[in-house]
C-alpha cells in the first residue's frame, strides 16, 4: 500500500497523516487541504480566536512538520473519486492516484432557510467565518444567535462578555436539547441569564429582516421581531458527503463504514465528523462531531494501514467551554431512563450520571473534571455503579477503578 491519499486536512486528517508516519508507513503519503491555510484547531473559533485573532498556537503542525514528515500538503480540492482507476480528479484538472483512500470531509453549516434568504447572517465553522465575526462585532450593539447548541452558546457567552445584548433563539423547548441531559440544560440556561442572555425556545423563524440591505433583526413565526445588527447562525451541520454520493459509496446521513472504518469500496475508509459508524455506546450506528472522535478514529485506520487492524472501539467524550463553566461529557445520553446528580449545581461544581437499565452510559460534569476522568474509565470498562453511590459525594468513585 504504498500511496495514500487523505482528503481533509482538520483534526482527522491531519492526525491521520501523521499516526502513518508514526505507525511506520514509508509510502508515498498526501494530505489535501481544501482551505487556504495550514491545518488549525477549530475549538478556540468560537472562543481564544474571536479575542486574539490569528496566532501561530491556533495551527495542528507548524508548516516545516509536514516537510520534516515526508506528507505532501496540497492546498486544492477534490472534484471526483474515480474508484475504477483509483485515483481523485482535482479542481486544478491534475490526477491524484493512490492505493487507499481516506475521506476526512468533515461537515458543513446547515443553512438558515427563509424567504429573504441568509444574506448578511454570519456562520461560525472556519476561520474566515471566525474572522469575519471578530471584524464585525465590535460594532454590533444587538446579537442574535440561532440555535442553543455548543457553538452557539459558546459565541453566547463570548458576546455577553464583551458587553453585547445577546438574544438566543431555538426551535427546541431547552439549550443543548440533542445532546445534554434536562439537569445540564438548565444549569447552563440559569448561568446564561444571570450573564444578561435572553432565550427564545421552541421559535421558529420567519424571515430575515434588512434595512437598506443590512441585516436589522428577525421576524418569529409567531409575529414578534427581534432586532438585531449581528446575527450569527448555529444550527447544526450535515456530513459533507458530496464526493461519496458521486463516487457510489454508501451514505446514510454520513459515510457508512463498518468497525474498521472501511467503507463500502475496501480500497476506501472514512474518519471523522463526515462518518456513520457502529459503536457499542449505542444501539445503532451513530456519527459525531468531535475532536476526540475525529483523531481517534484517524488513529484507528493508521493501526488498520500499517498491519495492526483493531475495531474502532473508542468511548465518545466531548466539551464546552462557555463562560466561566467548562461542561465535560463521557458517553452518550441518549436512550437514559434514569439520571442522578452529584455534587451542588447551586455551587456551580456537580455531574449527571446518566443511566440505562441500570447501567451507567454517561456522564456529565461541569467544573468537576476528576469525575469526568473516572466516568471515562468506569463507561468504558462497563463497571456497574449503584445509583445511590453516584449520588453519594462521599463515595470515592475512584475505588472502583482497577
Amino acid at each position: 500500500m504504498d500511496r495514500i491519499v487523505i482528503l481533509g486536512a482538520g483534526h482527522a486528517g491531519c492526525q491521520l497523516a501523521f499516526a502513518l508516519r508514526a505507525g511506520g508507513h514509508q509510502g508515498a503519503l498526501t494530505l489535501v487541504n481544501g482551505e487556504d491555510a495550514l491545518p488549525y484547531h477549530r475549538p478556540p473559533l468560537s472562543k481564544a480566536f474571536l479575542t486574539s485573532g490569528w496566532a501561530e498556537e491556533f495551527l495542528l503542525r507548524g508548516e516545516s512538520a509536514f516537510a520534516e514528515s515526508r506528507i505532501q500538503l496540497i492546498r486544492d480540492t477534490a472534484q471526483e473519486i474515480d474508484r475504477d482507476r483509483r485515483e481523485v480528479r482535482m479542481a486544478t484538472g491534475k490526477p491524484l492516484p493512490y492505493d487507499h483512500l481516506i475521506l476526512a470531509t468533515g461537515a458543513v453549516n446547515r443553512r438558515l432557510q427563509v424567504p429573504s434568504g441568509d444574506q448578511g447572517v454570519f456562520y461560525l465553522k472556519t476561520v474566515s467565518d471566525a474572522e469575519a465575526i471578530r471584524r464585525a462585532l465590535p460594532e454590533a450593539r444587538q446579537v442574535v444567535i440561532i440555535g442553543a447548541g455548543f457553538i452557539g452558546l459558546e459565541f453566547a457567552a463570548f458576546a455577553a462578555g464583551a458587553g453585547k445584548a445577546v438574544d438566543v433563539i431555538d426551535l427546541a423547548d431547552r439549550a443543548m436539547a440533542r445532546t445534554a441531559s434536562h439537569e445540564i440544560s438548565t444549569y447552563f440556561e440559569r448561568r446564561h441569564l444571570q450573564a444578561g442572555v435572553q432565550f427564545r425556545f421552541a421559535a421558529t423563524i420567519s424571515d430575515i429582516l434588512r434595512k437598506e440591505g443590512t441585516v436589522c433583526g428577525l421576524r418569529l413565526a409567531s409575529g414578534e421581531v427581534v432586532e438585531a445588527d449581528l446575527i450569527v447562525a448555529g444550527i447544526g451541520v450535515v456530513a459533507n458527503t458530496e464526493l461519496a454520493d458521486a463516487g457510489g459509496l454508501a451514505t446514510d446521513d454520513g459515510i457508512v463504514v463498518d468497525r474498521y472504518l472501511t467503507t463500502s469500496d475496501p480500497c476506501i475508509s472514512a474518519i471523522g465528523d463526515c462518518t456513520r459508524f457502529p459503536t457499542s455506546y449505542a444501539s445503532h450506528p451513530v456519527r459525531l462531531e468531535s475532536v476526540q472522535n475525529a483523531n481517534d478514529q484517524a488513529r484507528s485506520v493508521a493501526r488498520k494501514l500499517t498491519g495492526k487492524a483493531l475495531p474502532y472501539s473508542a468511548l465518545p467524550w466531548f466539551w464546552s467551554d462557555q463562560g466561566l463553566d467548562k461542561l465535560q461529557i463521557a458517553g452518550l445520553t441518549g436512550g437514559s431512563d434514569r439520571h442522578v446528580v452529584r455534587g451542588s449545581p447551586e455551587e456551580n461544581t456537580f455531574s449527571v450520571f446518566s443511566f440505562r437499565d441500570d447501567r451507567l452510559i454517561a456522564v456529565e460534569s461541569v467544573n468537576q473534571s476528576a469525575d469526568h476522568m473516572v466516568a471515562r474509565r468506569l463507561i468504558a470498562a462497563q463497571t456497574l455503579l449503584d445509583p445511590a453511590c453516584a449520588a453519594d459525594v462521599t463515595f470515592q468513585l475512584k475505588t472502583l477503578v482497577q
